[in-house]
């Protein structure tokens, strides 16, 4: 007996009456069929339908994990991009020296992300978590979701790299080491326990501890990364203070310390843009349904249209100010853009995102303006582009996140995408409200707020206090003669440039 062909009927029917065996007999009863031919057919249908139900879920899992797995290759290959907008944008004498850095955020963040920073960022014990800090799943004992640690770590390295432009060409090796460390195995992972753990105590997805009935939406990190590389960043500007010579008597920047190569700059930015691609629509997680295929495809949209708005309102920006097209410029509109739109990249309407890339760069060009005013030398702006923008960007999806794309978006934390396309469950029991300027009132706004001043507070407390002692120490700065002969030279005995066709010593091996 062919059984198969009645799998559709049984299946509308199953959807009547709620399941497998009682679908048949219903179905069965219909068709004036024996007891005996309709267990026959129960046995039959029901066993090829569980079979086709754990290969559809197989597939579907299967569809994810290499989703995950393909976005965690490009948010690491970002690091590419970092390496070369950080050597394009200091001078050549300090280039191997931060290239280094840039190296050993990886050789570095991996293991102590493996040893420390997962367990505080997700563990949950058997006793369950907390709202503070994870507590199990240290050096992954007893763990299985690999991708899932391979992702997370591929955001820890991208924060700690930040931090290493804003200190570039006069911190010692060994004080990158300790923060770099500290910020990848603690502070970092503690933020993103916060807002992205089940248990975080301002977490979209932890509907029992929720604050104003609201959750912190950041959907990719524009708070959670950002904002913490780039106020770490900020604190070791200004406590490790300017570069020798950076600022004259009367407090105006010198000219002579622009970036050496503007092509590193832009293949960096391309790089970063196109890993941005794995760091946005990569957070969806997941691409094994329609609905996930819509989300991940939007936020596609929205952070095209950001960094595109961003690029072209600095580049005008700047050029009204100065009557030059500034290419480096353009490039930090661009990176402002995306940094901007990282948080509110899935809820966030495209015409929104043009809107949200062009004040991101507004607020980069003040944000630069204003810590040259205040004596603070940052070499690659990270503090104003990842912090000032970062803040910006978690701030501005309290005011134009769209109901529908929040409900798309973290109505699937508490329902599965089947259900919620079947209009089975009711997403704004879940935990997250939409943009005051859509009629949202206050809650999520004001989450939003405590989020980005507790993520502040916290970083700049950690970071500060951990750069202060190496300060203290004098384990921080290197010495006045190292940092004008070069870093390359004093410390890494050789430069990155073979300059007038003599020879470079570099170690290297085959």
């Amino acid at each position: 007996m062919d059984a198969f062909k009645y799998l559709p009927d049984v299946n509308h029917t199953a959807h009547a009456v709620g399941g497998c065996e009682e679908a048949v007999f219903v179905w069965a009863s219909q068709m004036d069929t024996s007891a005996t031919v309709a267990d026959g057919l129960t046995h039959a249908i029901c066993d090829q339908q569980a079979i086709q139900a754990a290969a559809t879920s197989d597939l579907a899992a299967s569809l994810d994990g290499m989703f995950m797995l393909s976005n965690t290759y490009l948010v690491f290959f970002m690091q590419v991009g970092f390496a070369m907008l950080c050597a394009g944008s200091i001078r050549t004498k300090n280039c191997m020296n931060i290239l280094l850095k840039n190296v050993l955020d990886c050789c570095f963040g991996a293991p102590i992300y493996f040893l420390f920073g997962y367990g505080f960022a997700y563990g949950e014990g058997e006793n369950g978590g907390n709202g503070f800090i994870g507590n199990n799943d240290f050096a992954l004992d007893d763990f299985t979701d690999w991708q899932t640690f391979m992702f997370q770590w591929a955001f820890a390295a991208a924060t700690a790299t930040i931090v290493s432009g804003s200190v570039a060409e006069r911190c010692t090796f060994q004080g990158y080491i300790v923060y770099s460390i500290f910020l990848t195995g603690f502070v970092y992972p503690v933020v993103s326990h916060w807002v992205w753990a089940s248990q975080g105590w301002i977490s979209a997805f932890n509907s029992d501890a929720l604050l104003w009935d609201s959750g912190m939406i950041d959907f990719a990190g524009s708070g959670v990364v950002h904002t913490t590389g780039g106020f770490a960043g900020l604190m070791g500007a200004i406590i490790i203070g300017p570069r020798s010579g950076r600022f004259h008597a009367d407090g105006t920047p010198s000219t002579e310390f622009q970036g050496h190569s503007a092509t590193l700059v832009v293949l960096g930015t391309f790089f970063l843009w196109f890993g941005w691609y794995g760091f946005n629509p990569g957070s969806m997680l997941a691409i094994s349904s329609p609905l996930y295929v819509e989300i991940v495809s939007r936020t596609a949209v929205t952070t095209t249209l950001s960094a595109a708005s961003g690029g072209i309102t600095l580049l005008a920006v700047v050029f009204l100010k100065t009557k030059h097209w500034d290419l480096s410029m353009a490039c930090n509109g661009v990176l402002s853009g995306l940094v901007g739109i990282t948080a509110g990249c899935s809820v966030v309407d495209p015409s929104a995102a043009i809107l949200c890339g062009a004040l991101s760069a507004i607020i980069f060009d003040l944000g630069s303006t204003l810590l040259l005013k205040l004596l603070i030398d940052d070499p690659l702006g990270a503090a104003p582009m990842h912090g000032f923008c970062g803040v910006f960007g978690v701030l501005y999806v309290g005011l134009f996140a769209r109901k529908h794309y929040v409900e798309q978006a973290y109505g699937l934390a508490v329902c599965s995408a089947q259900s919620f396309a079947a209009g089975e469950c009711d997403p704004e029991n879940g935990g997250v409200r939409y943009g005051m300027f859509f009629g949202g009132g206050w809650h999520l706004l004001g989450c939003q707020f405590v989020g980005a001043c507790a993520i502040v507070a916290w970083v700049t407390t950690l970071i500060g206090l951990v750069f202060l002692m190496l300060k203290s120490i004098g384990q921080l700065r290197v010495p006045l003669e190292d940092e004008v002969t070069g870093l390359d030279v004093s410390h890494h005995g050789g430069k990155a440039y073979n300059e007038g066709g003599q020879n470079v010593e570099m170690s290297t091996a085959a």
